[in-house]
């Protein structure tokens, strides 16, 4: 499957059904995950409030998982060094164990593992991989569903608008900044691995109301200030908002507001992701470097083992 068509699969990965059979009483859940697998439950824990939810993108686990703790460990490739890690120290503290992968070791360890489909760049099963998670715990409603579906078939036919910006991007050598706030902080933070892996650039990230406590000085002083390209997602926080129009006021730097089409949260969820994957894509081609090519992160992952 060529990238574009990876990226043209999201809108059917929002359909996927699939989630998981949990019966007995738990009073946390846990979510390991690396990169393009882990930023499923970043998403996921900052929309879900209803118990509380610790994401974990290292080795080791929190010490209170137990007995009354569902443990999902999420892994693509299934192979995950780190996450293979965690799901096993999960198991010896009898936790409730779980997982999302589309096999290798994960799911021969894991009883309890839907299996999602293979030969996909990690970060373009985005969908795939955090379907389950809504569906178990958050379902969504079939009209949103649709609604979402039709706005990503929509970009799949019409991106012109992230074609120019990957233009201005390449064209003055900008550094992209991604500013969100809740609950999308996490999306911004897909932007700049998207950026990475996609477009092999170098972008940043933050967050309101928390990056009014420290980017906000150098957004008026910094060294070579002329050299970023800042994009931030409108938000429907009317205090988030104030403080947006503040910044840019006070510092002078003017931002690239992001706006979706809707304010219902998994629609401007997708739209927001889908943005990102388009852009970071058309800076690629406009680059002339291989938005598939990931071999430097293979190189370091065959160094390890």
């Amino acid at each position: 499957m060529d990238f574009i068509d990876e990226l043209k699969n999201l809108k059917e990965q929002i359909k996927f059904n699939q989630k998981f059979n949990i019966t007995s009483e738990y009073d946390n859940i846990v979510i390991s995950g690396m990169g393009g697998s882990g930023i499923v439950g970043d998403i996921f824990q900052e929309k879900f409030s209803k118990k509380p939810v610790i994401t974990v993108g290292d080795y080791g686990i929190p010490e209170f998982v137990n007995e009354r703790t569902v443990f999902i460990g999420i892994s693509y490739s299934g192979n995950t060094e780190e996450t293979l890690n965690n799901v096993d120290e999960a198991m010896k503290k009898n936790a409730h164990v779980y997982a999302i992968t589309s096999g290798g070791k994960l799911a021969d360890r894991v009883k309890n593992s839907i299996i999602i489909p293979s030969g996909l760049q990690p970060r373009s099963a985005l969908g795939y991989m955090l379907m389950p998670l809504f569906n178990t715990f958050d379902p969504v409603d079939d009209d949103i569903i649709k609604k979402t579906y039709d706005i990503l078939d929509s970009m799949d036919k019409n991106h012109d608008e992230m074609r120019r910006e990957a233009l201005k991007i390449y064209e003055n050598s900008y550094i992209p900044i991604i500013f969100g706030s809740r609950p999308f902080k996490s999306v911004a933070y897909r932007w700049k691995t998207q950026f990475n892996e996609n477009s092999k650039t170098f972008a940043f990230y933050n967050y309101f109301p928390e990056l009014n406590h420290n980017d906000t000085m150098p957004l008026k002083k910094a060294y070579r200030r002329d050299e970023y390209r800042y994009y931030v997602f409108n938000s429907d926080n009317l205090r988030i908002q104030r403080r947006i129009e503040i910044t840019q006021e006070i510092t002078g730097e003017s931002f690239n507001i992001i706006t979706a089409p809707t304010n219902e949260y998994f629609e401007k969820l997708f739209y927001l992701i889908h943005y990102a994957d388009y852009l970071t894509y058309e800076l690629a081609l406009v680059r002339e470097v291989d938005p598939t090519d990931v071999s430097t992160i293979e190189e370091l992952k065959s160094k390890l083992s």
